[in-house]
């Protein structure tokens, strides 16, 4: 057994963070894995980036819109994730081999291939706050105009996501920014899913005294992933970094060649817990 102690969980937080309903969608992308581990050691020194198909490395944008309740209301927030898929570098002699399609199906059952956050892009500045002090997270604020599907829209399978800056302001409140920083699109229309049980995710985080994390995301049911590799889908995804100087920018940049095609993209989204259906005129008599 360790010798090491549990991180701290400082006030207000409470762990678990429960969701109350959870709407995520992620795409990955099979990459050269030199810059991959050369980004990787500047942000998280004691991971290496896991390799599958003909050696390459895996990275992936998340987009999570979920709900929250707390003792004092509500909450809702958005951001999105880049990450590297990644193993603790002592741990290596555990893993099995995988190609991405078993990685993504959820083949892993020692839970070591996590994703590393490069960063995160986050709506919310009390969940920014809870990401930087709990799981060492890159965090910092942005806002979103997204299209998602939805039971409570047209019927469909298309995500779009785009990010803009922001700042925190004085009072802890999001003051939005006009720049624009990506856009994604995923067209999943007509393409069947396989349900992956891929839960817990790892999520790997490096704290400013240099110790490794990890936190483990457990979801209440199977994820669906989409299978992108066959060239017919190249064009299913999208990804337009519009600023390309910035940090985020430039780490994509670095391992993501403009128009590489998707491998997968994976998809969450929370069953409806309550319906309010239409209604209907009831007879009355004759009025006086």
């Amino acid at each position: 057994m360790t010798s090491l102690p549990l991180p701290p969980v400082p006030e207000p937080f409470r762990l678990p963070f429960h969701y109350g309903a959870l709407h995520q969608i992620g795409v990955d992308w099979l990459v050269d894995p030199d810059p991959v581990h050369v980004l990787l050691a500047k942000h998280h020194p004691d991971l290496t980036a896991a390799t599958f198909d003909d050696g390459r490395a895996l990275v992936s944008l998340n987009y999570q819109l979920y709900f929250a309740q707390y003792a004092f209301g509500g909450g809702v927030t958005q951001e999105i994730e880049f990450n590297v898929v990644a193993f603790p570098t002592a741990e290596a002699g555990r893993l099995p081999r995988l190609t991405y399609a078993q990685y993504a199906q959820g083949w892993d059952q020692t839970k070591l291939l996590g994703i590393a956050r490069l960063h995160v892009v986050c709506d919310n500045p009390f969940a920014i706050r809870a990401g930087r002090e709990l799981y060492a997270e890159p965090k910092y604020p942005g806002w979103f105009e997204v299209g998602l599907p939805s039971l409570n829209g047209p019927a469909g399978a298309t995500w779009t996501v785009r990010c803009k800056a922001a700042e925190i302001g004085p009072d802890d409140a999001l003051e939005r920014g006009t720049a624009p920083l990506l856009d994604l699109t995923a067209k999943l229309d007509g393409l069947t899913a396989v349900a992956a049980g891929s839960a817990p995710v790892t999520g790997y985080g490096t704290d400013r005294e240099g110790r490794l994390l990890a936190g483990p995301m457990n979801v209440g049911q199977p994820y669906a992933w989409y299978d992108l590799a066959a060239p017919a889908h190249s064009g299913r995804t999208r990804l337009a970094v519009h600023a390309p100087d910035g940090d985020l920018g430039r780490d994509l940049r670095t391992v993501l060649p403009a128009g590489a095609p998707a491998a997968g993209a994976w998809t969450f989204q929370s069953a409806p817990v309550a319906a309010h259906h239409r209604p209907y005129y009831l007879p009355t008599g004759p009025r006086r």
